[in-house]
């Protein structure tokens, strides 16, 4: 029996009287479909005609089957002279009444197919003559009601099969309303699938562990939407439009404008008299608003409004406190309101959306690409502008910026957006989001700035800065250096030993001391012994013990913060001096080689020479680490590697204010400076 042979006697069977024969038929129909040559031969022998009837009038797995085999018959872009609009009516009937899973991923495969023929077709339309697109769904809709809110909630099945062809579905739809809409309608369309909630079931979707089995949908889901953003982004506001002049008209009732009178009284009269300010009293810089929309369109108008509309008394409030201030020192809502929708446009990269080009999805080649391929965030648009908005006004305030800084604001906004939204792991929840972005302060942001800045000329200069950076280290090292020293140079009090236990004022003055001080010729260290602790220091001829610091081999330490000893028992402390934390117990012990004089120890042997009990870390840092760099050994405490860290990066920020990142002097040189019309007292440096 030969192939046409075995394809006859299947059609054959799908005519059959018993469901048992018809079932089977079907079944077996729906696994060689897809071969083109086998479809080829079924169409040519009359089969499609018996496969619509079985789509039409059969039921339980037999209809399943049957749809099945339809949808991918047209997945080869044939067949199409049978979709009728009774056959639509059909599947639409199926997936708003029918409960089984295998029966609605046939039929919303059927549905995805249609909506998306003019997209995928190789011929233009075949031999059907019947509306493509969202217009071949939209009488039919009309009619099922509940289509649209059953295929949103099918994204919440337990099924990703299903949730794969629901959301396909919708992407098919979506993606037809924005393309051939010439009506303009397709803002409503979205408006329309926003509130039945396809926002917040595609957003758990993405952050969901499903999300291998949904990628592809999920991300023709977020380039989609990216597109709709770019079109309302492109679209101008303008006040000869119903929508647009209304809801500019809403902003300014919300704005409560009757209790903004100059004189501060409330009159209903005067609410009819043109007010001067009306929308400069909003934020915006000019009586005409709608040129001020120009750079982030009729999306700019719908984030502000969104943003009055979940909040008015909250945004009364606003305008009522900002209007009581200086006009100087007023923060314009308007406008900041569209520089945050700005930030959040580039953040996103909307304007790099094109969902016919075939890179967008090469990234789900590899699922190691997931995080960084999908933002969940960006569903959450409106969301985001809220806060980041109430942000903006949080740090204006904060800073108590004028209106000339408005551009330096705005650049902390793009730091925090870049931070906390920018960074955000995939999984992560925008309440944590928010929270994040309301403990940011002007402090941090400023903090991230200069580290972003430092990175900047990082990237620009490279191993240029790297050999700046290593010469100021150096430079800072050797200032520290001569700091310390100088420390020891002025001299220092010291128990003669370590006390244990706490005692009161009157025995910590009644214990020996000893003063200890670096020679002029730093080669010695001259100390003496005192019964109690001297109002004055002495001087080194006051001093007649000595160390010669050529016999010093190590200085070691004990450094032990008191936060640390407190919790031992058996350590107590001394009281401290003025200057600095006291310290629980700290040793610095000075070893070396006895001088040859001695005769009685081994010249091979370390021994201590001296023992120094200093009382706050300040004093601690100061004589351990001058000691060692005394020595010409590297310094060891984290108070002195701070101080040198924070030379060395104030020396070289105050290197960068001097230099511009384009500047480029190996083209032209400088203009040097003149001294024409220049008095006696000014002077000028190059820093070159």
């Amino acid at each position: 029996m030969t192939v046409m042979d075995d394809i006859k006697e299947l059609i054959d069977r799908l005519s059959n009287d018993e469901d048992a024969v018809k079932k089977m038929a079907v079944f077996k129909l729906q696994t060689n479909i897809g071969d083109p040559s086998f479809a080829e031969i079924f169409l040519a022998q009359g089969g499609l005609a018996k496969l619509r009837h079985l789509a039409l009038y059969s039921s339980g797995n037999t209809l399943a089957y049957s749809l099945t085999s339809f949808s991918r018959l047209l997945e080869l872009d044939k067949g199409w002279d049978y979709v009728t609009p009774d056959l639509i009516s059909r599947v639409v009937e199926l997936i708003v009444t029918h409960p089984l899973v295998n029966i609605l991923r046939g039929a919303m495969s059927i549905l995805v197919a249609i909506v998306s023929h003019p997209h995928t077709s190789n011929s233009v339309c075949g031999s059907y003559d019947g509306p493509f697109g969202f217009r071949a769904l939209k009488p039919i809709i009309a009619t099922h009601m509940q289509f649209l809110e059953m295929l949103v909630s099918r994204l919440s099945s337990a099924d990703h099969a299903l949730c794969a062809n629901s959301l396909q579905l919708i992407n098919a739809l979506v993606r037809d309303a924005i393309a051939n809409d010439t009506d303009a309608e397709w803002p409503r369309f979205i408006k329309q699938l926003q509130d039945l909630g396809v926002i917040k079931a595609v957003f758990v979707l993405m952050q969901s562990s499903a999300l291998q089995d949904l990628a592809h949908p999920l991300l023709e889901f977020q380039t989609l939407t990216k597109v709709f953003l770019k079109r309302w982004r492109d679209i101008k506001v303008d006040l000869e439009v119903t929508d647009h002049r209304i809801a500019l008209t809403g902003l300014h009732l919300a704005s409560a404008p009757e209790v903004l009178l100059s004189d501060g009284r409330s009159s209903v009269s005067k609410i009819r008299h043109h007010n001067p300010e009306k929308w400069r009293r909003l934020g915006f810089q000019t009586e005409s608003p709608a040129w001020e929309f120009g750079g982030i369109g009729f999306l700019g108008m719908m984030d502000l409004t969104d943003f009055v509309r979940k909040d008015e008394d909250g945004f009364k409030k606003i305008i009522v406190e900002q209007n009581t201030k200086s006009p100087q020192h007023r923060c314009p809502i308007a406008r900041a309101s569209l520089a945050v929708s700005s930030l959040l446009y580039y953040l996103f990269a909307i304007d790099k959306s094109d969902i016919d080009d075939p890179k967008t999805f090469q990234v789900l080649e590899s699922r190691a690409n997931y995080d960084r391929a999908f933002r969940p965030l960006l569903l959450q648009w409106s969301r985001l502008h809220s806060v980041v908005l109430s942000a903006f006004l949080r740090l204006w305030k904060e800073a108590q910026a004028e209106v000339q800084d408005f551009d330096k604001v705005a650049e902390l906004v793009r730091i925090l957006i870049y931070h906390v939204i920018g960074q955000a792991h995939r999984t992560k929840d925008v309440q944590d989001i928010e929270d994040d972005i309301l403990e940011m302060n002007c402090a941090r942001l400023r903090a991230l700035q200069m580290d972003i800045l430092e990175q900047t000329y990082d990237n620009a200069w490279g191993n240029h800065l790297l050999h700046v950076k290593e010469e100021l280290r150096s430079e800072a090292m050797q200032f520290i250096k001569e700091q310390r020293i100088r420390c020891l140079l002025h001299g220092a009090w010291f128990p003669v030993s370590a006390q244990r236990g706490p005692r009161s004022q009157t025995q910590v003055q009644s214990i020996p001391w000893r003063f200890v001080r670096l020679s002029h010729n730093r080669r010695y260290l001259h100390y003496c012994n005192y019964e109690n602790r001297t109002v004055y220091e002495p001087q080194l001829e006051e001093l007649p013990e000595k160390l010669d610091l050529s016999i010093v081999s190590s200085v070691v330490s004990n450094v032990i913060p008191a936060s640390l000893s407190s919790t031992s028992s058996s350590s107590g402390t001394l009281a401290p001096t003025v200057g600095g934390p006291k310290l629980a117990s700290t040793t610095i012990t000075i070893h070396g080689y006895p001088p040859s004089s001695n005769i009685q120890c081994n010249h091979d042997e370390e021994v201590v020479l001296l023992a120094l009990y200093p009382l706050t870390h300040s004093s601690a840092s100061e004589w351990l680490d001058g000691l060692l760099m005394l020595l010409n050994q590297q310094p060891i405490t984290s108070e002195t590697s701070k101080l040198v860290n924070m030379v060395t990066n104030y020396g070289l920020k105050i290197r960068l204010l001097n230099v511009r990142y384009t500047d480029d002097y190996h083209q032209s040189l400088p203009q040097l400076p003149g001294r024409e019309d220049v008095n006696e007292d000014y002077y000028y440096s190059l820093f070159v």
